[in-house]
């Protein structure tokens, strides 16, 4: 299992608000723990990266993306509300009743998010899903002059909460999508550093995922990085819940290992390397297929530069963009030990343009 002092970093990576194109705090947490075992940089764009074996070959990415996804003010009113929009994907059904905290350029404001009483909504309108438009969020200002003084349009926010230990060694955050990748990577690139193989091994906490669709961090990160095989870090949909059709997304329970993805744009090669290793080391895993795109950093990476061989490693996550999403610790130590055996067998023998 995950070391205590691991698993704390988690909990303060966690907790450290990050939405994307605002992930400075999260970011230096990550820098602050890799250089203690890593030669570690930053870009422009926010992403962070950690080397391990410089001048080692061939180049390896390791990549999660660590920003959240959040809201931004975009107007106050003369009353002093505050009206959001999305950072990333949201289902408004969520914020409601939400705690919001800003990063103000004072320092953080919290608000309340507000919308009509049960009581004063007519019954016709009792089974419509609330509007991102219809909702406000309540800093406890007076007027729009008192709320700028805290408050600017542009400020961005995300869901005031606290990561939860629950049974079962499972865990409880905002932003475990994709913060749990940025964790994992570095766990991996840890485990590296302590028995390094022939490859130079980079791990790179990515921005803007939650908003790339130009590709985000990832693209800028993996033209930097000139890898010649890339694993992305992410989180899927836990499928042992109520609701989930496993006909359609797969069988991926909490617990269950990672989910090693199979698909068009993935590197056969890497996922034979991925799968190999499970098998050897008796890690539990399961398989999704990925018949197209995978709405992850590896959409970006794998068509940077003249082309990288790239796979997804993924860690079932119940209730995904919501105030409370949940992982199990097992899971991601099951993913960063499968991750270091596996960039440890890679040479310069290995051939990634077999397929």
């Amino acid at each position: 299992m995950l070391s205590n002092a691991a698993v704390a970093f988690l909990k303060q990576l966690l907790d450290s608000p990050g939405p994307s194109g605002f992930e400075s705090t999260p970011a230096k947490l990550w820098r602050g723990q890799a250089a203690a075992f890593a030669e570690v940089s930053a870009d422009a764009l926010g992403n962070s990266f950690a080397v391990v074996n410089p001048g080692g070959a061939p180049s390896i990415m390791l990549a999660g993306h660590i920003d959240e996804i959040g809201v931004m003010v975009v107007h106050i009113d003369d009353d002093g509300f505050a009206y959001i929009a999305g950072i990333g994907g949201w289902d408004a059904q969520v914020l409601v009743g939400q705690r919001i905290r800003f990063l103000g350029r004072g320092g953080d404001v919290l608000g309340v998010v507000g919308k009509k009483p049960v009581h004063l909504i007519k019954a016709d309108d009792r089974e419509k899903a609330s509007k991102m438009t219809e909702l406000w969020v309540d800093i406890g200002a007076t007027s729009r002059t008192e709320a700028e003084e805290r408050l600017a349009v542009g400020d961005p926010g995300v869901v005031d909460s606290r990561t939860l230990d629950f049974p079962n060694h499972r865990i409880v955050s905002r932003s475990i999508d994709d913060r749990i990748g940025a964790f994992v990577v570095l766990e991996a690139l840890h485990r590296y550093a302590e028995r390094p193989g022939a490859a130079r091994v980079v791990a790179v906490a990515t921005t803007q995922e939650e908003i790339g669709y130009q590709g985000g961090g990832a693209r800028v990160g993996a033209d930097r990085t000139n890898p010649d095989m890339a694993i992305v870090v992410d989180v899927c949909f836990a499928t042992d819940h109520p609701g989930i059709e496993k006909k359609e997304h797969g069988d991926h329970k909490i617990g269950s290992g990672p989910v090693l993805s199979r698909g068009s744009i993935f590197s056969p090669v890497v996922f034979k390397l991925l799968r190999d290793n499970a098998e050897r080391q008796q890690v539990p895993f399961t398989v999704s297929a990925a018949p197209r795109g995978s709405n992850t950093d590896a959409d970006a990476i794998h068509v940077a530069r003249q082309g990288v061989a790239t796979a997804l490693v993924s860690v079932p996550n119940r209730y995904m963009h919501s105030p409370n999403e949940m992982v199990s610790l097992e899971d991601l130590d099951r993913a960063a030990m499968l991750i270091a055996e596996t960039c440890r067998g890679v040479t310069a023998a290995t051939d990634f343009t077999a397929r």
